[in-house]
């Protein structure tokens, strides 16, 4: 079989490396505590933007993924033990880092019957005790579809439930180690049925073989599920052992898909090359939140006047 010819890496990829003293300090701290970062692992191109500017997301549930996804760096294998003073660590390390957003997500552990949902649950739990003002983000897997593990994530009231999709339904079982398409965006439902104020937020990779056709079919399918906060990035092979990159998405792509995004009703698309889930985070939320809340004032007078004139309307 005829090896694909490796795609040269476009102008626009280049990555500006940082390493100052609160880079030093993050990593210092993450291997002291015994903590793990997606930053690291995911071998996530931004590392050295984020950390200097003192932001990280936290990998939960040890280092070792019970999955083998075609496009992630992290490593596989089955776990031998599950760390439960793990969130109180990681509480310390946001409250040392002073954060505003923490952003948690974790490797995918199959081999529990909760898939670590109640980790994630003591993570958030921990971090709003040390740092009550904080927002804190979640990046769940899907729990093989045992919703009781995703009530329990939800019932502790994250300020925003992201759970990715990764790619367009065409490549889902390719790309996606026993991760389901469908499934996912059930999760992404149900998020939002058992706490419909949370925001929920996905994320799309491009490079990998997708069509444009296939990339709006996927933020329709987002939208009709009211997922509310979209990212768009390029795919990048961590190894020559990973799935291949197809092609280089140019930033005038991206812009236009961004454009895309809104126009079908997500309260905010972060939408680039470099762009990955956790990037910008707190943006993010800042952006959707105040769109929600937006649109609640816009409706509230036509509520309001229901209420008062009698209708049943209101009464449902």
């Amino acid at each position: 079989m005829k090896q694909r010819e490796k795609l040269q890496k476009p102008d626009w990829l280049r990555i500006k490396l940082t390493t100052d003293g609160n880079y030093a300090e993050i990593k210092e701290m993450m291997r002291g505590k015994t903590l793990h970062t997606v930053c690291e692992e995911a071998r996530c191109p931004n590392i050295y933007e984020c950390w200097s500017n003192r932001t990280a997301t936290f990998m939960i549930l040890g280092d070792i993924c019970t999955r083998a996804c075609r496009f992630c760096a992290v490593k596989t294998g089955m776990p031998t033990e599950l760390d439960t003073a793990e969130p109180e660590r990681v509480a310390e390390a946001a409250e040392q880092m002073g954060l505003q957003h923490c952003v948690v997500t974790s490797v995918a552990r199959d081999d529990l019957k909760d898939g670590g949902a109640s980790i994630f649950a003591a993570t958030i739990r921990a971090i709003r005790q040390r740092l009550p003002f904080c927002r804190v983000e979640v990046l769940i897997p899907d729990f093989m579809g045992n919703w009781d593990a995703l009530q329990v994530v939800m019932d502790a009231n994250p300020d925003i439930l992201n759970h990715n999709i990764e790619t367009v339904e065409r490549l889902s079982d390719r790309v996606r180690a026993k991760a389901k398409y469908k499934r996912s965006l059930e999760l992404l439902r149900r998020a939002k049925e058992m706490k419909p104020k949370i925001p929920t937020k996905s994320s799309i990779m491009l490079g990998v073989g997708e069509e444009r056709e296939e990339i709006l079919q996927a933020m329709d399918d987002l939208r009709a599920v009211d997922c509310n906060i979209l990212t768009l990035g390029q795919y990048l092979q961590p190894t020559p052992k990973h799935l291949p990159i197809v092609r280089y998405v140019h930033p005038d792509e991206f812009k236009s898909l961004k454009e895309e995004g809104k126009k079908r009703g997500f309260r905010h698309v972060e939408s680039g090359p470099l762009v990955r889930s956790s990037y910008h985070a707190y943006e993010q939320t800042d952006s959707a939140h105040a769109a929600m809340a937006a649109e609640e004032i816009a409706i509230a007078p036509d509520y309001y006047d229901a209420e008062s004139s009698g209708s049943c309307a209101s009464a449902k």
